[in-house]
C-alpha cells in the first residue's frame, strides 16, 4: 500500500496557504482550576489566547476526557473569559508535564488509538466551546515515539480540517508545548510534521535549573542568554529555527514563577553560588511571582537584575530566589518580536502579581 504521508503533506500545505493571512500574534497564558484564582478573575484583556489546563488522556480508551471535578469550570471557561475580552481565543490543553508520557506513547503507536484520541479531542473542543487544542505530550521517550508523534500530528491536522469543512465552522487550532530545543535527551522532535501540522508550538523556555535536579548551585532557570554556551532561551529558539521550524510558528515561554535555593553561605549570594537544594519544607522550591514579591517585601530582600543573561534574583539570609521581574519580561518580549516569533505565553497567569508581568509583556510587544 502506498504511503499516506505525501497526501497528508499536500493537503496540509494547501491548508497552511489558505490560513496564512489569518495568522494572529499570540499573547498567551495558561490557567488551571487549582492555580489560586477563578477563571472569572483573569484579566483576559491582556491576552489573545488563554489555555485551560488540563484535560486527561484515558489510557484504556485513548480518548481525551475532562475530570468531573473540572467539567463545570471547563465548560464555562470560554464564555467566562470572553466577558472581559470577546475576542480572546481559548484552547484546551491535554496532558501536562511528564504525567502521561507512557500513555501518549501507547496512544500514538497505532492508527486506531490515534483515531480515538483525535476524534474525541475534536468533539470535546467543540462541545466545550474551545477554539483550539494544545497537546502537552512534552517528552517522548524513544525515537519511535517521536516518529509516532509526527504521524499523530499529521493525522490530527487532516481530521481537524475535515471536521471544520463538515461542520461549516472555523478549524480548531492545534498547538503543542515543547522543550526549549528541538531535541530531548538526544531524541529529535518530528520537525516536518510540527511545521506543517501545528499552528504553533509553545517553547518552554524555563526550568533549565531547579533545586530538585540542580541542588548544589543557584542559577537562573529561564535566562534569555548564556555566554558560557549552556542552555538558554535564545539558544533554544535559534536551534528550533535552524532545525527548520519557521520563527512565526514559535511562541516564547515566560515563567511567572521562580525557584528558591538554600545558600550554603549567606554571604555568598550571587548567581552560581554554592547551595543545598530548596529551603527546608518548600518542596521543589518553586514560588509564584506574587509570592516572590511578598518575600522581598517581608524580608527587605535586595533585588538584582543581570542584563547579560536577562534574569533576576533576590536573597535574604540563606534563601536565594531566581525569577523574571518586569525588566526581564520587557527584554524577552521585544527579543521574541524582533526574531519574528509569533508571540509569547506565560505559565501561569495566577502567579502574576496584580497583572504586573502580563501588562508589561503586552506593553513590550506593542500593537
Amino acid at each position: 500500500m502506498a504511503s499516506k504521508t505525501p497526501v497528508y503533506a499536500f493537503l496540509i500545505c494547501v491548508l497552511q496557504f489558505l490560513h496564512l493571512c489569518a495568522a494572529q500574534n499570540v499573547k498567551g497564558g495558561y490557567w488551571f482550576p487549582d492555580s489560586g484564582i477563578a477563571a472569572s478573575d483573569i484579566d483576559s484583556t491582556l491576552f489573545t489566547h488563554l489555555f485551560c489546563a488540563f484535560s486527561d488522556l484515558n489510557s484504556n480508551t485513548n480518548q481525551v476526557v475532562i475530570s468531573s471535578a473540572n467539567a463545570a469550570q471547563f465548560s464555562q471557561f470560554t464564555n467566562t473569559v470572553q466577558i472581559k475580552n470577546p475576542s480572546v481565543k481559548t484552547l484546551l490543553s491535554i496532558g501536562g508535564g511528564a504525567s502521561y508520557d507512557a500513555d501518549f506513547a501507547k496512544m500514538a503507536s497505532t492508527s486506531a488509538s490515534r483515531k480515538s484520541f483525535i476524534d474525541s479531542s475534536l468533539q470535546l473542543a467543540r462541545s466545550y466551546n474551545f477554539h483550539g487544542l494544545d497537546l502537552d505530550y512534552e517528552y517522548p521517550l524513544s525515537a519511535n515515539d517521536m516518529v509516532n508523534l509526527g504521524t499523530l500530528l499529521d493525522e490530527w491536522r487532516v481530521a481537524a480540517a475535515a471536521e471544520a469543512q463538515a461542520s461549516g465552522k472555523q478549524r480548531i487550532l492545534l498547538t503543542a508545548a515543547v522543550s526549549v530545543g528541538p531535541s530531548v535527551d538526544g531524541l529529535r522532535y518530528p520537525i516536518q510534521s510540527i511545521s506543517r501540522s501545528l499552528d504553533w508550538i509553545n517553547v518552554m523556555a524555563y526550568d533549565f535549573y531547579g533545586p530538585p535536579w540542580a541542588p548544589s548551585m543557584t542559577n537562573a532557570h529561564a535566562a534569555l542568554y548564556d555566554p558560557s554556551g549552556r542552555v538558554s532561551a535564545s539558544s533554544g529558539i535559534s536551534s528550533w529555527i535552524q532545525a527548520g521550524v519557521s520563527a512565526n510558528k514559535l511562541v516564547l515561554g515566560l515563567p511567572f514563577y521562580g525557584y528558591s535555593w538554600q545558600l550554603a553561605n549567606a554571604n555568598n549570594h550571587g548567581l552560581m553560588a554554592p547551595a543545598n537544594g530548596a529551603p527546608g519544607g518548600s518542596g521543589d522550591g518553586s514560588k509564584g511571582y506574587n509570592q516572590i514579591l511578598d518575600f522581598i517585601a517581608n524580608n527587605n530582600a535586595p533585588k538584582v537584575y543581570n542584563s547579560t543573561i536577562v534574569a533576576d534574583y533576590c536573597y535574604s539570609g540563606t534563601t536565594w530566589i531566581g525569577y523574571d521581574d518586569k525588566q526581564s519580561i520587557s527584554t524577552k518580549v521585544p527579543y521574541a518580536k524582533q526574531k519574528g516569533l509569533l508571540g509569547y505565553f506565560a505559565w501561569h497567569v495566577a502567579a502574576d502579581a496584580n497583572w504586573a508581568l502580563s501588562q508589561q509583556a503586552k506593553q513590550a510587544w506593542g500593537a
